[in-house]
């Protein structure tokens, strides 16, 4: 019999998110890849599988070499499930490498459906759900922060609790009346949506916050409709590289969208208008 890759995603949270055929693709494995075998090991005790399958990691640091090994016991007709620690592998998660390798061989792969936090948090957050976007984490740097406000679909990202509140505060001075929505500890014990403008949400999220979080933005509006300055920024940058001076610019794209000339200085510059 051909050996083959399946791979299964795993509860975010609650364990009773298991599907039937998750729990089969573990008990059937001749070997679990992992990201982190002692998480894979408690989750095996909590379904009460026993005898465990033998575990092996596949972990950012040696995820490559892993692929090799793991396709050549495909190749000898070996079952390997590839799971993360929680959700989706190969979506913000290592498994990509493996499921190339796979690929590039002409292996067998089966990808199970189940858990994953994007779907649950944009539905969640009530924001629209026609056209969004995965920017998987979010960048640290102002201007592409800017590059994702102006997003015209949802956008989805992870955010660790270090970052959120310092993210929430960079987002929020360049839309602050941008509809946001903070997803934390989805499916689990503790879960918490928190929804409102990113200002609203940068107040409500200073300092210290625990637990997983996913972060939904609303899409960018048209200039002129909202409050939204995502879009008034842009046409500011093309005034200035144009050769139009910041502030005369600012001035004038305020009088056409309807926001306040010295945000859009300062969303643009980085720095408050000179009084």
């Amino acid at each position: 019999m051909p050996g083959r890759l399946i791979v299964a995603p795993t509860p975010i949270g609650n364990v009773d998110d298991v599907s039937k055929r998750v729990r089969d693709a573990l008990i059937n494995a001749d070997y679990i890849a992992c990201e982190d075998t002692r998480r894979t090991g408690r989750l095996l005790e909590r379904l009460e599988i026993s005898p465990k399958p033998r575990l092996v990691s596949n972990h950012e640091g040696n995820e490559q070499n892993r692929a090799t090994e793991l396709v050549k016991r495909i190749e000898r007709g070996e079952r390997i499930t590839l799971v993360s620690d929680a959700g989706m592998p190969a979506v913000s998660d290592p498994g990509y490498r493996l499921i190339r390798a796979c690929i590039d061989r002409g292996l067998e792969i089966t990808v199970l459906p189940g858990p994953s936090a994007i779907p649950v948090a944009l539905v969640a957050s009530g924001l629209p759900c026609d056209r969004w976007r995965f920017e998987g984490f979010l960048p640290k740097r102002s201007g592409e922060m800017e590059r994702v406000l102006n997003s015209a679909e949802t956008v989805i990202a992870f955010e660790s609790p270090r970052r959120i509140s310092d993210s929430l505060a960079a987002l929020a001075a360049i839309a602050p009346e941008r509809q946001a929505a903070v997803c934390r500890e989805l499916s689990k014990l503790h879960e918490e949506v928190t929804r409102g403008t990113l200002s609203e949400l940068a107040l409500r999220h200073k300092g210290d916050v625990k637990g997983e979080i996913v972060l939904v933005i609303a899409p960018a509006e048209a200039a002129g409709h909202g409050q939204d300055i995502g879009y008034a920024v842009e046409a500011l940058k093309r005034l200035v590289q144009s050769g139009a001076r910041p502030r005369a610019a600012a001035t004038v794209v305020a009088s056409l969208t309807g926001t306040r000339a010295n945000d859009l200085y300062k969303a643009l510059t980085g720095r408050e208008p000179r009084r």
